[in-house]
């Protein structure tokens, strides 16, 4: 058994977590591209009948929780140290150790605003934040990918459109960046796009482009990267941009083309859905009525927008919920608002279980989810009291091992022993956690009597 206790005073002591977590595993001897002198560790059954996958350590929970359950799973794992702490001693370096494992990888969010020591007995506010900005531009990813009951987001990144500023605008011809105020990279945009229009045509599920051509420069660069892209295969546009960008912008978007490989088109011509073109704003309507009527969607869009969306789909139907409740009462019943939910079929709950997975331009893809109340409940369990007098619930950490379990079947797509091992995992997980809930550290050793590791 590992003491978790243990680890998590240290952490919130400020005491020596590497030397702590050096112990518990041994120095891998694969190192990310360019990067010889990274801490890298590794863990588990390095069997050769599994692929591993790369997990970062960062903090409270999403530190402890990953660390239970890679114990009790006992699949071969690298892992990269980039608690709060450490991401800021190493100036944010772990972060591109981290963002270029050549494997598939689990980047777990907590709090940005983490307070750390400055190294001369004072305290500031964590260098880079929550990390998240400087792991995408580390690792070259170039959107996120966040699906939620009948919807999925595409979110090209960094896209930030909305530049006014007719005179700075321009294209670099070396980088392809959207020179700005925001800079956009076109790039990005340009693989994005391809993603979105590959998941269209695989999924059959109708697409939204959430676009703001008319009003952002950025954006009518990104509608002329579509309007190219959409050429020479079998797409149908529904509702058209009233201008096509690549016609508006055809000089610009080609200087992006020019630095795309010369093979990025290959096999578009056999690709075809249904598309619908949309000024932004009213994507926020559409995937209402989307959400509502249980129509199947996926929605490109760029940073800004993304990201609203994402929050849109994660907060509504709570509210959608306790409006049910309300037309209920009115016509003279009570009911049971999550049940009633879940009997007319829907499945989105409160935006916690909402995974993103990013996408780099090279490499597998990155997956990657936010603990946002992590620090308040490691803080009772250190204090004796998770539950706090019975009024809340001890951490569920069920969430790690259905991540866990998306990540390795995702690097390990045919392997049919591992699928099988992992459901039988997960069911056990639910046995355990399905009555009472134990407190975390009594749960995992509870996990690790009941669960059989890989072997």
């Amino acid at each position: 058994m590992i003491d978790l206790m243990s680890i998590a005073r240290t952490e919130h002591d400020g005491g020596d977590l590497l030397t702590v977590l050096s112990n518990l595993f041994e120095p891998a001897e694969e190192k990310p591209n360019g990067y010889p002198d990274a801490v890298i560790w590794k863990g588990g059954n390095h069997d050769g009948t599994v692929i591993p996958v790369a997990h970062s350590l960062t903090d409270a929970y999403a530190l402890l929780g990953t660390i239970a359950a890679i114990d009790v799973l006992g699949l071969p794992f690298f892992a990269v140290p980039m608690w709060s702490q450490y991401r800021h001693d190493s100036k944010l370096a772990s972060l591109a150790w981290f963002g270029n494992m050549d494997c598939t990888s689990i980047k777990w969010s907590t709090a940005g605003d983490a307070y750390v020591n400055d190294g001369s007995g004072g305290r500031v506010v964590v260098m880079g934040k929550s990390g998240n900005a400087a792991l995408r531009t580390q690792a070259g990813v170039y959107c996120n990918v966040r699906p939620y009951g009948p919807i999925t987001v595409v979110r090209s990144m960094p896209c930030l459109p909305y530049s006014q500023n007719r005179a700075v605008f321009n294209v670099d011809q070396q980088s392809g960046i959207i020179h700005s105020e925001m800079n956009t990279p076109g790039i990005q945009m340009a693989y994005a796009n391809r993603l979105f229009l590959k998941m269209v045509h695989e999924s059959g599920q109708l697409g939204r482009v959430a676009m703001k051509p008319t009003q952002a420069m950025e954006d009518g660069i990104n509608a002329g990267i579509h309007s190219w892209l959409l050429q020479g295969t079998k797409f149908e546009v529904g509702r058209k941009y009233a201008v096509d960008g690549y016609v508006e912008h055809r000089e610009a978007v080609d200087r992006i083309i020019a630095l795309l490989p010369e093979d990025f088109k290959d096999g578009m011509e056999n690709w075809g859905g249904r598309i619908e073109q949309h000024i932004s704003d009213t994507n926020y309507g559409l995937l209402l009525w989307d959400l509502i009527e249980k129509r199947d969607s996926i929605v490109l869009a760029t940073d800004l927008d993304g990201d609203r969306l994402t929050d849109l789909l994660a907060d509504v139907s709570d509210p959608l919920r306790a409006f049910s409740g309300i037309v209920a009462k009115h016509l003279g019943q009570e009911v049971d608002t999550e049940e009633l939910w879940q009997n007319m079929g829907y499945t989105t709950g409160n935006g916690r279980d909402m995974t993103s997975v990013m996408y780099r331009m090279t490499g597998p893809p990155i997956y990657e989810q936010t603990l946002g109340s992590a620090d308040a409940m490691l803080l009772r369990l250190l204090g004796g009291d998770e539950s706090v007098g019975g009024s809340k619930r001890p951490y569920d950490p069920r969430i790690h091992f259905v991540l866990i379990r998306r990540a390795y079947l995702d690097a390990n797509p045919d392997n049919d022993k591992l699928r099988q091992w992992f459901d039988d995992a997960i069911t056990t997980f639910d046995q355990i956690y399905g009555g009472e809930r134990p407190g975390f550290i009594e749960g995992y050793q509870q996990l690790k009597a009941a669960i059989k590791p890989w072997s």
